[in-house]
């Protein structure tokens, strides 16, 4: 029996047809995957619309390893200065490090541990929701596991959707991860402080992200120097760049 699809073809080496085309397990896998995405679109919305009843902005945070992520949330935190009114889920694969790290600077959090689950999804961030007090919350950040591929096409309720590549991860992201630039609200690149260190273009990175997605706002921007901050609270505030 062939171990992939499950049909009762025994491919012999040597002869022709060894090669045992799996049309058929592909199409099926097709379906299940069609109906997986479907499932968690549905579970998005129902989080969409609880999350718009309460009037939460909710921001979703994608981008590789060491793209920056928790350290923009830490800056962004402290520099609206209210921390209180800020929610977050973090999500990893193993341990509750960024969760400590956001929760000192005063925001209400709740930590997702994937394990060998690449991404979060609707199902998991739901549950994360119920442990979270919202009351007074003006804005849910959903910190997604490092990944630029796995998590994108599960929507998690967000309304806003921020992608982060950073200096130190090179210029080509963008076109390596096409799918992450199409979905994205925005895309800020991150560790401005470092391009004096790296071989990094910014306007190739920015010009190949917007030959996948026209017009995609993008900003650059240092959460340790501070550099691009405002235009980042401006956007929070306002959604534009």
């Amino acid at each position: 029996m062939c171990g992939i699809c499950g049909c009762n073809e025994h491919p012999v080496a040597g002869e022709r047809g060894a090669a045992h085309e799996h049309d058929h397990a592909d199409a099926r896998r097709v379906r299940v995957e069609e109906s997986l995405l479907a499932h968690n679109d549905r579970q998005a919305e129902v989080l969409g619309q609880r999350l718009r009843a309460q009037s939460i902005d909710a921001i979703g945070l994608l981008g590789g390893p060491g793209s920056g992520k928790t350290t923009l949330l830490e800056a962004t935190l402290h520099a609206l200065g209210d921390p209180h009114t800020e929610a977050v889920i973090e999500g990893d694969c193993a341990t509750d490090r960024d969760a400590q790290r956001v929760a000192a600077c005063g925001a209400r959090v709740t930590q997702i541990e994937t394990g060998s689950l690449c991404h979060l999804d609707a199902h998991l961030v739901g549950h994360a929701l119920d442990k979270l007090d919202l009351a007074g919350v003006r804005r849910l950040w959903i910190e997604n596991v490092g990944n630029l591929v796995c998590p994108v096409p599960f929507a998690c309720g967000e309304s806003r959707r921020v992608v982060l590549v950073s200096t130190a991860e090179g210029d080509d992201k963008p076109e390596k991860y096409p799918a992450a630039m199409a979905a994205a609200d925005l895309l800020i690149v991150s560790k401005l402080d470092l391009l004096p260190h790296v071989d990094f273009d910014v306007h190739r990175c920015i010009e190949s992200a917007r030959r996948i997605q026209p017009g995609l706002p993008v900003l650059a921007l240092s959460a340790r120097s501070g550099e691009g901050m405002e235009a980042w609270l401006r956007w929070l505030e306002r959604g534009d760049a």
